[in-house]
């Protein structure tokens, strides 16, 4: 097929890797970049080796592969092989090897050099999963260290060339125009009020019924997918409707991408395992929900989530482009135009959304002592990579040191996540390799066994299955098992089960139920899991969750394995501890002290703890005082009008702030043994005097005395937390004789004085004793007279000598003297 676009550019790929052992190349979906440039590389006098091209799907690793065969006139296996994780075909005549970008990173881990590589392409690098940004950054380290005559190829539709040019030192970039066929999108607007499948099926009977040619229709997942399929099955009888996704069956996945041999229409259903590489014989109609179904790693949950979002505008320019691969096409969009703009213009990459555990310990194998170094588009990110070493190093995979252990080696050598390879070789140790083995494949295979929540049913079923998916499982389930069974020879007795297994694997997610129904869940970890009360483990007591799916709090258990509790006592039971706890009870002001036996954040029992550490209640009592407030202490009112005191002359030895910063160096010493803050309003307001020198004593005493002498040799409390102000109440005889109002502090405050009769009742409150005498004084006088004719009421009391005496006690004591 000389007249692909790719043609035309393929002497100046060739010339290029000639001189330079990187090129990027960028050409659009259907010029055949895919199935036609790694044959050309074959004949150049450098491509001595094989050829490894890198899919990003099984599906499309496998038909590109017999693409490129057929094109040699022959079948897959001979010139031109591939290798997945479920089906492979190769020989020692292969020279083009076609394989998923996780093979390839297993490859360059056993063989660093690629010893017999030529060259290594990255098809379709623009989806920037994981694996193929990991692949990439081993290959150029490899390159620059072992390999120079190493050549590598960057290939995508869409990528941004410059940027991969530049972590290629400086690549050249080759760009084919393509060739153009019209492509008409028509906008069918969105309908939030009708499930997904039910408006997908209405717009491909639309477009069943105004177009020609075959349909291909894009949905978020599987069981999309089949719901839609059963719809118009009953609509269009005539149709041949065919799913396309990874749980497929190879034989219908080629029957989804090739034409009917009997020329009958199809109607092609995928996910987006069609977006990218394949080319779907005869469709030239595409039918696009607009909706991406992504794994996310939930940090929180620690499970990786299927998400479903709305696909990126790069992603919908991809399914629309399946439509003009060979001619004129028309695209369906269930969305409306004028929102298209506002979605995302690219998907993220997995490097930011997925699990890093796998890379971390890929590159500890690799023995990549600082990530960061390595050439990545976009590097991990700190802390998750930070995590993901963490939980390596519980799983025994890395030292101290983040170096890669025995345990950790054997670990990357099994093609599977580290969690489920330490289970492996746990149960290998036990002998139950192969067990182990297929239950990590069926929570890594989605549709083996069928559907459910339970694990141990679903191994039953997929036991006893027939087909070529299920049998390709079982034999690779096998040589798993013979591998874990080499790497971890047998040394310990006794089978575990299924679930002891699992919790191997994940033992934070060891659950526990929380309601009657088997509704609610508690894991070991602390999370929240909810589970469909009709399932068959619902009447569990305990699980071990192997998948979950849904937000973090309350995610809904899609595989688990059942745990009896004599499970959890005998094989669990290193995973329990037993755990001093101390709580801060509000209701009764006090710590209460527990010793709880706990599998995680599962509490199996608490009893009263008899000798609780002492330290740490009084160090729970100083943290519950930092963060309620010095409110929750028992303070007098001593205490509190030093405080107010303190505050007026402006202290910061007693300020609020100071006093919960330091809170350990004067409450600290009266809370020691203790398990509750009633240590006494005298023993609190001397600690908290005693936080002040001498010069501060004085300075409180100048600038807020704690009292006011009256001229009449009386004192009073002066109240500075008065809403006026410095406050004093005091008899109004006790002012006579003083013609100037008295003030506190600095500079000088006028002294808010509420005045009383002889009696205690109030008379007036004023900031200004020479006017209140001067002027409402004469009222006041009149009215006192009348209520209290034994005491003095004279007309100028500024003058009068001060006295709270009766006018006959006060004229026989001046007689006296």
């Amino acid at each position: 097929m000389s007249d692909l676009p790719i043609h035309s550019v393929l002497p100046d790929l060739l010339a290029a890797l000639r001189q330079r052992e990187s090129a990027v190349l960028i050409a659009p979906p259907g010029a055949g970049k895919t199935t036609a440039v790694a044959p050309a590389l074959l004949a150049e006098p450098w491509c001595t080796g094989q050829v490894i091209v890198l899919s990003p799907r099984r599906v499309a690793a496998r038909a590109a592969a017999e693409r490129m065969a057929e094109m040699l006139g022959e079948e897959a296996g001979g010139t031109i092989g591939y290798v997945t994780r479920l089906d492979s075909r190769r020989s020692a005549r292969t020279r083009v090897l076609v394989v998923t970008e996780a093979i390839f990173v297993a490859t360059i881990l056993d063989d660093p050099e690629l010893s017999g590589v030529s060259a290594v392409l990255f098809d379709e690098a623009h989806e920037r999963h994981l694996d193929s940004d990991l692949g990439l950054a081993l290959a150029v380290e490899a390159q620059g260290v072992l390999r120079e005559d190493l050549r590598i190829v960057v290939m995508s539709a869409t990528i941004d060339g410059s940027r991969f040019a530049a972590l290629l030192g400086d690549a050249p970039v080759i760009e084919s125009e393509g060739k153009a066929h019209p492509l008409a999108i028509r906008w069918l607007g969105a309908r939030p009020d009708a499930k997904v499948e039910v408006a997908m099926a209405s717009a491909i009977q639309t477009a069943w019924r105004e177009e020609e040619g075959d349909i291909l229709a894009f949905l978020p997942g599987v069981a999309q997918i089949e719901r839609t399929a059963e719809t118009l099955a009953e609509r269009l009888p005539q149709a041949l409707i065919l799913p396309l996704h990874g749980q497929v069956e190879p034989g219908g996945q080629r029957a989804a991408i090739r034409r009917d041999p009997s020329g009958r229409r199809r109607i092609v259903l995928a996910t987006a395992i069609a977006e990218t590489s394949l080319t779907l014989d005869g469709v030239s109609v595409v039918v696009d929900a607009g909706l991406s179904r992504r794994a996310e790693f939930d940090k929180a949950a620690g499970v990786t989530r299927l998400v479903t979002t709305r696909a990126s505008q790069a992603s919908a320019a991809q399914r629309a482009g399946r439509a003009a691969r060979q001619g004129p096409g028309v695209a369906y969009r269930l969305w409306e135009e004028a929102s298209h703009a506002g979605r995302p213009a690219f998907d993220p990459p997995e490097m930011v959304t997925s699990d890093l555990a796998p890379l971390a310990l890929t590159l500890a194998q690799w023995g990549a002592g600082d990530p960061a170094t390595m050439a990545w588009l976009d590097p991990p990110p700190a802390a998750a990579m930070a995590a993901a070493q963490g939980a390596l190093a519980a799983l025994g995979a890395l030292d101290k040191d983040r170096r890669i252990t025995t345990h950790g080696r054997a670990m990357a050598k099994l093609p599977m996540e580290p969690a489920l390879a330490h289970m492996l070789l746990f149960a290998a140790e036990r002998g139950q390799a192969e067990e182990a083995a297929r239950l990590a494949l069926l929570l890594q295979e989605r549709g083996l066994g069928g559907r459910g929540e339970d694990l141990a049913r679903r191994l039953d079923r997929w036991a006893s299955e027939r087909g070529s998916r299920a049998e390709a499982s079982r034999k690779l389930a096998g040589r798993w098992a013979r591998m874990a069974e080499r790497l971890a020879p047998r040394g310990r007795a006794g089978e575990v089960p299924t679930g002891v297994l699992l919790a191997e694997a994940f033992p934070d997610r060891i659950a526990r139920a929380r309601s009657v129904s088997g509704e609610e869940w508690l894991s070991s970890g602390g999370r929240g899991y909810r589970l469909d009360p009709a399932s068959p483990l619902a009447t569990a007591r305990w699980l071990v969750i192997g998948d979950a799916q849904g937000e973090a709090k309350g995610a809904r258990i899609t595989a688990a394995a059942a745990l009896e509790e004599s499970d959890v006592t005998r094989h669990l039971a290193h995973r329990v501890e037993e755990r001093h706890t101390l709580s801060w009870n509000a209701a009764d002001g006090r710590v209460e002290a527990r010793l709880e036996r706990r599998l995680g954040a599962i509490v199996l029992a608490r009893v009263p703890d008899p000798a609780p550490d002492a330290e740490a209640a009084a160090r729970l009592l100083i943290d519950e005082v930092r963060s309620r407030g010095l409110d929750l202490l028992p303070l007098g009112e001593g205490a509190k009008a030093l405080l107010v005191r303190a505050g007026h002359a402006g202290l910061a030895a007693l300020s609020d702030a100071a006093l919960l910063d330091d809170l350990e160096a004067w409450l600290l010493p009266l809370v020691k043994g203790r398990r509750d803050l009633a240590v006494g309003a005298g023993r609190l307001h001397d600690a908290l005097l005693g936080r002040l020198d001498w010069n501060e004593r004085q300075m409180l005493d100048k600038l807020a005395p704690a009292e006011f002498r009256s001229p009449a040799g009386t004192s009073h409390a002066i109240d500075y937390g008065h809403e006026g102000g410095p406050c004093v109440e005091l008899r109004v005889q006790a002012l006579f004789g003083i013609d100037r109002h008295p003030c506190v502090g600095q500079p000088p405050r006028p002294l808010l004085l509420s005045l009383t009769s002889p009696g205690g009742k109030p008379i007036q409150t004023t900031a200004d004793l020479p006017g209140f005498w001067r002027g409402s004084w004469k009222d006041v006088c009149k009215d006192m007279k009348g209520r209290y004719p034994k005491h003095r009421w004279p007309d100028e009391p500024w003058s009068e000598d001060p006295s709270l005496k009766t006018k006959n006690a006060f004229n026989a004591q001046k007689g006296r003297t």
